[in-house]
């Protein structure tokens, strides 16, 4: 449908967003920072891309630059080509009471801070980047009226 196209009547509802995906370089650097620092577990994993469970059905996605370009034959169907250049950002959410965990496991690991935003609602945000140079953010309740 062209994006100009006009659709009668409200669209179906939405439950949320349920993958996240980013694109990296070195998957074995990647997987070491996001399970090591981050503490994630792999759902399923390959030399093409990893699945994290990353909270109540959200999933993180890393695929290895370029390595999605063509299709992807799996049991079911096929998952259309895509890929992505340059630092991307994402938000994980984390408990209130958790945020000066997270700043001390973060300097620990060496992970600098790059910023942190006391939000009006009572939200704090932190954000820092991965190996990859996307922008990860941790942020507490308050940061949105729907979180």
């Amino acid at each position: 449908m062209p994006a100009e196209a006009v659709v009668d009547g409200a669209a179906p509802p939405l439950s949320g967003v349920l993958e996240t995906g980013l694109y990296v370089d070195d998957m074995a650097r990647a997987r070491a920072f996001y399970e090591g620092v981050l503490g994630l577990k792999p759902i399923v994993a390959d030399e093409r891309f990893c699945a994290y469970n990353a909270g109540p059905a959200s999933v993180l996605l890393l695929f290895k630059r370029g390595y999605t370009r063509t299709p992807v034959e799996v049991p079911g169907g096929t998952i259309p080509p895509h890929d992505g250049q340059g630092p991307l950002h994402y938000a994980l959410a984390i408990p209130g009471t958790a945020l000066e965990a997270w700043i001390g496991h973060l300097e620990r690991a060496g992970v600098p801070v790059e910023g942190r935003v006391d939000w009006k609602n009572g939200g704090v945000s932190l954000y820092f980047r991965d190996p990859d140079r996307h922008l990860v953010e941790l942020a507490t309740p308050g940061l949105w009226p729907n979180y």
